[in-house]
């Protein structure tokens, strides 16, 4: 199973490679030019930033932080249609708890109606809410996935910054 080097999906087949990276559908490979451009901000910059972000108030609730990425599991079915995803939040631990509990009572009532997929995934779906729940990353230190999606948003910042610069000449 492939995982995607920008949106970190797994994917059984399909996608797409630019070099030595894959990408599960063309929209993320054409934001993988985000990761070669992250690949290039000095590893100090990324730090402070990672830091700054991950001490400041929760971007859901406002709350104090310290902030960090947590995911939500959601399955819903219909018949023979079953569709499964993985949802990433920056927020605060006591936002993503509701967000896990809401993806899982979401996953618990609307993911059984599909065969094969929907009885197969609604298990597994609310099973990994549940664990998510349990085993909560560190909050002192900033998980490698946060600091993944500060080194894209620097390289979008990046991005935007040059073409502004190339509107302005």
């Amino acid at each position: 199973m492939a995982v995607c080097s920008y949106c970190g999906t797994s994917f059984l087949w399909g996608g797409s490679r630019e070099g030595s990276r894959r990408f599960c559908n063309d929209r993320c490979r054409q934001a993988g030019v985000l990761l070669s451009i992250a690949d290039q901000v000095p590893p100090e910059v990324v730090r402070e930033h990672v830091a700054a972000v991950h001490r400041g108030p929760c971007p859901s609730c406002k709350g104090p932080g310290p902030i960090d990425v947590y995911n939500s599991y959601r399955v819903w079915s219909a018949l023979l249609l079953t569709s499964w995803q993985t949802r990433p939040h920056v927020c605060c631990r006591g936002c993503a708890t509701k967000r896990q509990l809401g993806d899982a009572a979401f996953s618990f009532f609307l993911g059984w109606w599909g065969v094969p997929w929907g009885l197969l995934m609604t298990p597994l779906q609310v099973a990994r809410n549940i664990g998510g729940l349990m085993s909560r990353p560190d909050p002192a230190v900033p998980t490698g996935q946060f600091e993944k999606l500060i080194k894209l948003d620097l390289a979008q910042r990046i991005v935007n910054h040059n073409q502004q610069q190339r509107v302005a000449t």
